[in-house]
């Protein structure tokens, strides 16, 4: 079994800032893309960060230039930094890793259960 864990999320003001991590654990035989994608209530599921094997990134409009993703290949981990905080942050974050168990596999998408983040104004 794979399993993807998040943690981090927290109640926080606004301006502040957040730290996710997420740790992808069990048979797990190489990870190519991974991502951090959140759901407010009542809202569709968004990407808000994306980063490939190589280190090559990208972002929702709404978070450039406050948020950065980050990966350790060796660890299996994805971190999301998030900087200035706004209430429109506020939503449950999902970790998202497109990985292969065994050489011949085909890649597949896994989810984590989700943290949430809640920014107070």
């Amino acid at each position: 079994q794979v399993q993807l864990v998040e943690s981090g999320g927290d109640l926080v003001q606004a301006g502040g800032s957040l730290r996710l991590s997420c740790a992808a654990s069990g048979r797990i035989f190489s990870i190519n893309n991974m991502g951090w994608y959140r759901q407010a209530p009542g809202k569709e599921r968004e990407l808000v960060a994306h980063i490939t094997r190589g280190g090559s990134t990208s972002y929702a409009d709404s978070v450039k230039g406050r948020f950065t993703i980050s990966r350790d290949n060796a660890k299996n981990t994805v971190n999301l930094q998030m900087n200035s905080l706004k209430p429109e942050d506020t939503a449950v974050y999902y970790c998202n890793a497109d990985l292969r168990r065994f050489l011949s596999d085909s890649y597949a998408e896994y989810w984590g259960q989700g943290t949430q983040v809640t920014v107070s104004s």
